[in-house]
C-alpha cells in the first residue's frame, strides 16, 4: 500500500489552559518549521505568532466588571443575562510575515486591530 505524506499548511491553535501556558513555544515552533499559525488571543501573536482573531480580552473584563458591579448592587447572578464578547480583534504581525515569505493584501491590514511590525 502506498502511503502518501500529509502536508500540513497551517494551524489553528484555539484558546485552551494548556496551550495558552505554551503560546512562546507554538508561536516559536510555528516559525521555525515555517508554520503559518492563526491563534485566538493577542497575545500568541505578540508572543511570535503570525496572527489573530478572537474576542477581546479588554472588552471581556469591561464585561466581567459590569457584572461584578451589577452584583455588588444587589442583583441576583442567576438573574443576569449571558452575554458573549461583541467585540472581536484581528492582530497581524508582520515580521513573523515576513520569516514565513508570506505578505497580506493592504485591505486586510487596514481592517486590522492591530499590526505588528
Amino acid at each position: 500500500m502506498l502511503r502518501i505524506p500529509l502536508r500540513v499548511g497551517g494551524l489553528v491553535i484555539v484558546n485552551d489552559v494548556f496551550l495558552i501556558t505554551r503560546e512562546e513555544q507554538l508561536a516559536a515552533l510555528a516559525l521555525r518549521h515555517k508554520l503559518p499559525t492563526i491563534f485566538q488571543s493577542r497575545d500568541s501573536v505578540v508572543a511570535g505568532g503570525l496572527m489573530s482573531y478572537g474576542g477581546s480580552a479588554s472588552d471581556a473584563y469591561r464585561q466581567a466588571g459590569v457584572y461584578t458591579g451589577r452584583v455588588l448592587k444587589g442583583e441576583k447572578p442567576a438573574d443576569l443575562p449571558v452575554q458573549r464578547s461583541a467585540k472581536v480583534e484581528l492582530v497581524i504581525n508582520l515580521k513573523t510575515a515576513k520569516m514565513l515569505g508570506l505578505t497580506f493584501p493592504i485591505t486586510l491590514l487596514g481592517r486590522a486591530d492591530e499590526v505588528i511590525e
